[in-house]
């Protein structure tokens, strides 16, 4: 059966083929926000400001996963396009186990410390009782959340983009379903929220369980893994850079919501953490993707497909680019009504979110270049080069700015720090660009 990564592809049909990623992660992003919408709306702006003290653990778990689910990805999507079928099937399947085993370990370290370490991501006693009912029962379904973002990555490298977005589609209705009933009906209150995600994470991994173990015909479908602890360890390599970002998004979640207390309180953190809503939303995107490209890089890197290379990475830049003049200023006039699904119109919190959004939104016209960056270098196993780009730009840029700039410039030094960070990064994404140009051959 032919690979669909094999075919030659011009403008549109590259777009097409990564449109079903990029409304996947669209809806992924509406489904991490759907817990926000509801706690806002019916517990109350404390409940709401504690999902985002607790978001570290989730940036975690997020962490690992695509870590594990990009860099298991390409090595994968490299072997298929070597003609490796059968060993690129023993990779796929011993990638999901380890994921497994991996957030099962995370879950029990985690509820051993949870009370500290409540405390310690800038809980008061005021809301560390929210902040424990929502985080606690998703940690305890800590594989399931690392698993459903696993097959996301494996249905695209499969060929199978569309099935990864129908899984997508179903989680998030059933989060909302289930966030309805647990939440409004029954007053469960934010503990409703988390478990209205944990149901929606079985749907999921419900699909991708039927799907990759029934669908003998396809490209990928389980058989039994073996003991290549090696290629588990290469996956997590050739992820690094996810990773970094990810577990960077804690770090700096952290620092932002210790900024806000120190300068605002908790409404900051309420500002902060809709505002933060709205870029996952708006750079979902780039996301979506880079994730949807970045298995065609690799199969066309291991087939050696040079002519293919350049006209993928040509496309790529054209659409990245003018996407992100694009949201930049779509986003301006469009603030008051995202702000507004969090918080009452005129309300304390809703000015701080608006006034910061202005400020944040420069960050539009640099992030989609620096993410496409090192999704492609991770596409092409160079996880040195995509972990340095993650590195400087979620970590190390940015918590510098977190720390520095509110100095001179008090809370608006806050909202500026992203921008500044993208901007910084887009330059060293330039260097790599220019650096690698010829030893993979893509421009």
């Amino acid at each position: 059966m032919e690979n669909k990564l094999a075919q030659n592809f011009n403008f549109f049909g590259l777009i097409k083929f990564a449109l079903p990623t990029m409304i996947m992660v669209f809806f992924v992003s509406l489904y991490v926000m759907v817990d926000g919408v509801f706690v806002s709306r019916f517990v109350n702006t404390d409940a709401f400001a504690a999902i985002n003290i607790v978001y570290p653990l989730f940036s975690m778990l997020f962490a690992i996963s695509s870590m594990l689910a990009s860099g298991g990805s390409a090595l994968v999507a490299k072997k298929m396009g070597e003609r490796k079928d059968k060993q690129a099937k023993q990779y796929f399947s011993l990638v999901v186990v380890s994921s497994a085993v991996i957030g099962l370990i995370f879950a029990v370290i985690c509820l051993i410390f949870i009370k500290p370490i409540i405390y310690i991501l800038g809980s008061n006693d005021s809301i560390y009782k929210y902040c424990y009912d929502y985080i606690v029962p998703i940690l305890i379904f800590s594989p399931l959340c690392i698993l459903q973002m696993i097959f996301h990555s494996f249905f695209i490298a499969a060929g199978k983009p569309k099935m990864g977005l129908f899984t997508t589609v179903t989680g998030g209705i059933a989060n909302i379903i289930f966030d309805y009933i647990f939440i409004v009906l029954m007053g469960m209150g934010i503990s409703g929220a988390a478990y209205g995600t944990v149901l929606g994470f079985i749907s999921q991994i419900s699909i991708g369980v039927f799907f990759f173990t029934f669908n003998k015909k396809g490209t990928l479908y389980f058989v039994k893994p073996g003991s290549n602890l090696l290629a588990v360890v290469k996956s997590c390599y050739n992820g690094l850079a996810e990773f970094i970002g990810n577990l960077a998004v804690s770090v700096t979640t952290f620092l932002f919501n210790i900024e806000m207390m120190k300068y605002i309180g908790v409404d900051g953190v309420a500002a902060i953490t809709i505002v933060l809503y709205a870029e996952f939303i708006l750079t979902s995107i780039f996301y979506g993707y880079s994730s949807g490209v970045a298995p065609i890089f690799s199969y066309n890197y291991g087939s050696k497909n040079t002519y293919q290379l350049k006209n993928i990475f040509k496309t790529s830049m054209i659409f990245v680019i003018l996407s992100s003049v694009l949201i930049c200023f779509l986003s301006l006039p469009a603030a008051p009504y995202i702000i507004t699904f969090f918080a009452k119109e005129n309300s304390h919190v809703f000015y701080i979110a608006l006034k910061g959004f202005f400020i944040f939104a420069i960050s539009f016209l640099f992030t989609g270049t620096d993410i496409f960056s090192a999704a492609m270098f991770t596409a092409f196993s160079n996880g040195k080069a995509a972990a340095i780009i993650m590195f400087l730009r979620t970590f190390l840029f940015l918590s510098l700015a977190i720390l520095l700039l509110p100095l001179v410039l008090g809370v608006n030094g806050i909202w500026l720090a992203i921008p500044v960070a993208e901007f910084l990064s887009i330059l060293v994404c330039i260097f790599y660009f220019i650096k690698y140009r010829k030893i993979y051959n893509y421009c």
